[in-house]
């Protein structure tokens, strides 16, 4: 094959290497400035990134959320406001994230108990806030997908307070759930 032939097929490959490595980059800055992957996420973290969302994860466990005003800067890092239940206390959602004032140093079984037993690592059970009744009809499928997700999000440094005794004063905005001759003798 004459050296001329070879030449322009020579440049026409650059040309086509250089632009797909373009595309590329292009691809992997605008993932990074939105917050994506530039590689699409496993099916596993997909769907349990849809689970959280349509579960409402978000709702107990992002600041700002009971305010009507939630922080996505710090996407499940745990609530702002405490559930007040009688006789028990107040009770804060947690962070959900993997830094290590939330789920950090959690494995997904642990996560996956939690979710659908209501049992925490170091024994405790839950707050009866925390629907894990509702959501121990999860197949282990799901539950996984849920913990592989969580693992997945952008960590928050956030130890939200309490749990709060019912003797204790809370230090964040308390929802109240209470009878209600108790909530007619506390209105103005």
């Amino acid at each position: 094959m004459p050296r001329r032939a070879i030449l322009p097929n020579f440049a026409s490959l650059v040309a086509s290497l250089v632009a797909s490595l373009a595309a590329s980059l292009i691809a992997a800055l605008v993932a990074a400035a939105f917050g994506g992957s530039a590689q699409a996420a496993s099916p596993q973290i997909e769907r349990g990134k849809y689970l959280v969302e349509i579960m409402g994860c978000t709702d107990c466990h992002t600041p700002g959320h009971f305010l009507g005003h939630p922080d996505e800067t710090r996407y499940l890092g745990g609530s702002d406001v405490g559930f007040a239940i009688p006789g028990l206390g107040v009770f804060v959602g947690p962070n959900l994230t993997p830094d290590e004032t939330g789920l950090g140093k959690w494995t997904a079984r642990q996560i996956v108990t939690a979710i659908t037993k209501g049992e925490r690592p170091d024994g405790r059970i839950l707050a009866p806030s925390m629907p894990w009744r509702g959501f121990s009809a999860l197949t282990q499928s799901d539950a996984m997908a849920i913990a592989a997700f969580l693992k997945t999000v952008p960590p928050v440094k956030n130890k939200v307070p309490g749990p709060f005794g019912p003797n204790d004063t809370p230090t964040v905005f308390v929802m109240s759930v209470q009878p209600a001759a108790a909530y007619a003798a506390h209105k103005p």
